[in-house]
């Protein structure tokens, strides 16, 4: 488990501040699998999950989901066949937080923990 995975959101207002290039520099090393991207002019960790058919594509964005609940912080999830692509930002400040990088780091947990079952 790293250490970001073991971190819980905090909640978020309209000015809650977003990370600085130096939090990213420091962060984005303990998930390195993320890409730092930008969608509808919004800077967001993107990430493709590759499975071997549907069933566990949607396996996986359901525990995404229960995890998104759970923590109060909920991303943008495509489930295809085969393939899940889930995006994190925090949609109050239009911008990353650090609890997106937390949020990348349990997802990458729950496609290892069901990736060796």
């Amino acid at each position: 488990m790293t250490l970001l995975a073991r971190e819980r959101c905090t909640a978020c207002r309209r000015d809650s501040p977003s990370v600085t290039s130096d939090d990213i520099a420091a962060l984005h090393p303990q998930t390195p699998e993320w890409e730092l991207t930008e969608m509808d002019s919004i800077p967001k960790l993107a990430r493709v999950f590759q499975f071997p058919n549907f069933s566990q594509a949607l396996k996986f964005t359901n525990c995404i989901g229960e995890l998104a609940e759970e923590e109060g912080h909920h991303p943008r999830l495509t489930t295809e066949w085969g393939r899940v692509r889930v995006a994190w930002w925090t949609h109050k400040i239009r911008n990353l937080h650090r609890n997106d990088f937390v949020m990348a780091a349990k997802t990458d947990e729950i496609y290892v923990a069901m990736s060796s079952e």
